[in-house]
């Protein structure tokens, strides 16, 4: 693990900045340059400048590495849609005389619903306000609208038809585009990988996008410590009540800042930092903003790690309280994020809370969300471990601590040649969206942002959500699991125990597929054409359209064959040099994200083209292509011990079996299977999607089971992975039965220790953080709750982002505050509990249970023993 000592080697710079006048604080910090003549900018950034009513861009200039701003120079304004006539709206009063009301225009739109030609009216305003966004009394209150509730900002880049993340140029305030034009090699190659695509414009179109290179952003990381006089509280950004002791800023051309506040009775010592670090101590804290904003501001891009919700919302709301005026603040706060005036803010802490994110870009390689647990994950390079509040730490300690953050935060940033900037950038451009929604936003937004866009760009009404629930919202099937709309995917039951030489067979995307091969999107799903209503969807009494084709399979259907294809396979090509490999398997990964999350969004209700059949039809044909193949696996006389949703598990087949059965898919199912995995062994419990198996090179791969996941007591997860530790080392089955023997010693050690009170309380202790206030829970009172209530009656206050550490006891309440518990109250039966659902489902797939490794018919009576 790497540690902030091996950087640390040189003694501090201090220095204090001359006095600065309090009417410095009035003063504009940042004045944008516009963007007048530039021969080469990316477009990172969009908004909208309210004094000027125009959107304005943001261009990163790469050689300067600085960002101008463009503004509008087409006159376009916000506008929605009716579909009534000018006539008929010019009698709605309420809207002509609305103050944001500009003039009507007559436009033709093709409504995909009912695939027809239609007029409507478009409502022009003078301000994205006017037309929603407002608690009440924007036009689409009045009336009922079409594209009402599209981003002002987006609706811009759609009409433009710009791409974020792409070059531009600017000739005398005009811009324009610059076209990437791929390698003449390297185009060939996509064509010909790709030549039995159905539209091979548009995937090449996608593959300009993806090739163009990426600049390397000049980005800063900060960090900020404040002053808190309850240690296990974090401090309210939006109250910003207590000082700030500490920021950093830590550069990606190698500048390490330091801003420390003197306080009394702190102790100094000499610091040692990185031999490029500077440090600088302040009386005022005033005195410390100012120079921290101003180093700030220096770079187009700033970093952070929870800055919406925290460093940039307390800078922003500090300095307020401090006297500073707006303008003299390199921040604005919207209502769920802050952005900084000059540039862009890239919040990691969202970025790798997105589940795709950590799921299908990083095989989820951290769980918790933490700075810490990623950064260790991702860069084997975490927070700095400190045994005091950060309230008490002395200057050297605190400063060590707050540049260890920012150092953690730009490095996740620079780690893989600037993997996650490159992902960022490719999402941009896949989404048709800016670099900080991308960042900030879920999957779900970004299909619907590439699908709008390509409905702006044919001309294509964009569909109100309630239209297409009327016309298209029903299903057919019962879910069989409880809450669930329709029938989910098939999970073949498992053959319980150990299994030995197992390949998994997986459909490539198969979900992407399911929508290109079969036309799937909410326009083309029980079309109004009599002719097509025999091209039935099995198992469902849907059909599916055969006289065009739906947008969604046209732009999910061609990412998937240019990953699949293209970028996965030249990904893993080792006649390619590094450089390329690296940026090709950034490209797929993006495109995996995206894709992954393209069927679950027509059946989340939250997404704007939420259409239930699409997805139940999903769904079915996945039933039918995971059936149709393990019917194919039997005839050829293959093993399947288990399967789930895309993928099928098979006990050691032959490779001319594996490859006679992708083939067979492949012809008979226009489906891609490929292998995916192959374990050494195996274990399978009865309990679907739970199972543990080890790769050949020993790697543990652990599905669903109890000790990974979080909130389970410190003492359970060293056992827990002490077992998985063993398992991996078994090759054969005679080497399973002493894994038996071992497994059998680390659960009675569990419970021998808990009942001779070995284990510490902090070994015991369970760790939440509160979410709200304690009094904010009315339906369900949590256990970290009813523990928060307990420290409250003693005094001590508790405010959302406290973290809460409790122990099981025993009484009516049946948890206590680590901090006012003993170990002799301890409800060791509890934890017993935690012990055996802890273990039983790996024993359960190893063909045994507690009962049998501890020779007793209940678990009670060997406790009693």
């Amino acid at each position: 693990m790497e540690t902030l000592e091996k950087y640390f080697s040189k003694e501090a710079k201090e220095s204090e900045p001359a006095s600065i006048k309090i009417e410095v604080l009035q003063e504009p910090i940042y004045k944008p340059e516009l963007a007048v003549n530039l021969s080469k900018a990316y477009l990172v950034g969009a908004g909208y400048d309210g004094e000027k009513r125009l959107a304005f861009l943001k261009l990163y200039e790469p050689e300067e590495k600085k960002i101008y701003f463009w503004y509008d120079d087409s006159s376009h304004k916000p506008y929605c849609f009716s579909k009534q006539s000018i006539q008929e709206l010019q009698f709605n009063e309420a809207l002509v005389k609305h103050e944001g009301f500009e003039r009507f225009e007559e436009e033709e739109k093709h409504d995909a619903l009912e695939d027809k030609k239609i007029n409507v009216t478009k409502i022009i305003a003078k301000d994205p306000l006017s037309i929603g966004g407002k608690p009440s009394g924007s036009i689409r209150d009045i009336l009922k609208a079409w594209e009402a509730d599209i981003k002002y900002t987006e609706c811009y880049i759609y009409d433009r038809q710009l791409i974020p993340g792409m070059l531009y140029k600017v000739e005398n305030s005009k811009l324009t585009p610059i076209e990437y034009n791929i390698d003449s090699n390297i185009l060939n190659s996509i064509k010909d990988a790709l030549k039995e695509n159905y539209d091979l414009e548009l995937l090449l179109n996608w593959a300009k996008l993806l090739e163009c290179p990426v600049p390397e952003f000049l980005r800063a990381a900060i960090d900020i410590e404040v002053y808190s006089p309850i240690a296990t509280r974090m401090p309210s950004a939006s109250e910003a009540e207590y000082p700030i002791i500490c920021a950093s800023i830590s550069g990606v051309n190698g500048e390490r800042k330091i801003f420390l506040l003197k306080r009394s009775g702190v102790q100094e010592e000499e610091a040692s930092l990185p031999a490029e670090a500077e440090i600088t101590y302040f009386n005022d804290e005033r005195n410390l903003l100012i120079e921290f904003f101003k180093a700030m501001i220096k770079y187009p891009f700033i970093l952070t790690f929870n800055g919406d919700d925290f460093d940039l919302k307390y800078l922003y709301n500090r300095a307020r309280k401090l006297g500073f005026s707006k303008e003299s603040i390199p921040i604005e706060l919207g209502r769920e994020s802050a952005s900084v005036i000059h540039g862009i803010h890239i919040d990691l802490y969202k970025f790798f809370f997105n589940r795709s994110i950590q799921v299908y870009a990083f095989n989820q390689k951290y769980r918790e969300n933490t700075l810490d647990e990623v950064g260790k994950a991702l860069i084997q390079f975490g927070k700095m471990e400190i045994q005091k509040p950060v309230s008490e730490l002395t200057y050297s300690e605190l400063a060590a601590y707050c540049l260890t953050d920012s150092m953690v935060t730009l490095n996740l940033t620079t780690f893989n040649n600037s993997l996650v900037m490159k992902i960022i950038t490719a999402l941009s451009r896949i989404a048709v969206m800016p670099m900080e929604d991308v960042a900030r936003q879920g999957v779900s937004n970004w299909i619907r942002s590439m699908i709008y866009n390509e409905h702006r760009k044919r001309k294509y009404l964009i569909p109100r959500s309630d239209d297409i629930l009327s016309i298209k919202g029903v299903t057919a099937t019962e879910a069989v699991i409880k809450g669930k709309k329709y029938k989910g995917a098939i999970v073949v039951k498992p053959i319980q125990g150990i299994h030995f030489n197992v390949a998994v067979l997986d459909f490539a995307s198969l979900y992407p597929s399911i929508i290109k091969v079969w036309n799937l999107g909410y326009e083309t799903i029980l079309c109004p054409h009599e002719e097509c209503k025999s091209n039935k969807v099995p198992g469902t009494p849907h059909w599916v359209c055969i006289k065009k084709r739906a947008l969604e399979s046209l732009l999910i259907g061609s990412l998937r064959d240019l990953r699949v294809k293209w970028y996965k396979v030249k990904s893993k090509d080792k006649t390619l040099n590094e450089e390329v490999r690296s940026l090709y398997t950034v490209i797929q990964s993006a495109l995996k994200v995206v894709l992954n999350a393209s069927y679950g969004v027509f059946g989340a209700e939250t997404f704007s083209l939420y259409c239930p059949p699409v997805a139940e039809a999903t769904a079915a044909i996945g039933r039918f292509i995971i059936t149709k193949t393990i019917e194919k696996a039997k005839e050829l006389g293959v093993n399947v011990i288990y399967g789930d949703t895309d993928s099928i598990f098979l006990g050691n087949p032959t490779e001319e079996q594996l490859q006679e059965l992708i083939n067979w898919s492949k012809i008979n199912l226009k489906m891609e299977l490929e292998v995916d995995k192959w374990y050494r062994y195996i274990a399978l419990s009865l309990r679907k999607k739970n199972y543990l198996g080890v790769y050949k090179d020993g790697t543990v791969d652990i599905k669903g089971l109890t000790g990974k996941k979080r909130h389970i007591p410190e003492f359970l997860k060293r056992a827990f992975y002490e077992m998985i530790q063993i398992l991996s080392q078994v090759k054969t089955k005679d080497e399973f039965n002493e894994a038996k023997e071992k497994i059998k010693k680390i659960v009675k050690d569990c419970y021998f220790n808990l009942k001779a009170h070995k284990y510490s309380l902090e070994d015991l202790a369970f760790k939440i953080v509160i979410s709200k206030p304690p009094e904010g829970y009315v339906k369900t009172t949590p256990q970290h709750v009813k523990a928060a209530q307990l420290l409250e009656s003693k005094g001590l206050e508790i405010k959302p982002g406290d973290l809460i550490s409790f122990v099981k006891v025993v009484g009516d309440l049946g948890v206590k505050p680590t901090s006012l518990a003993s170990i002799d109250e301890v409800d060791t039966r509890k934890y017993v509990e935690y012990i055996e659902s802890t273990f039983e489902q790996v024993l359960d797939a190893l063909g045994t249970n507690l009962n049998e490794l501890i020779g007793h018919t209940k678990l009670e009576a060997f406790f009693e023993g």
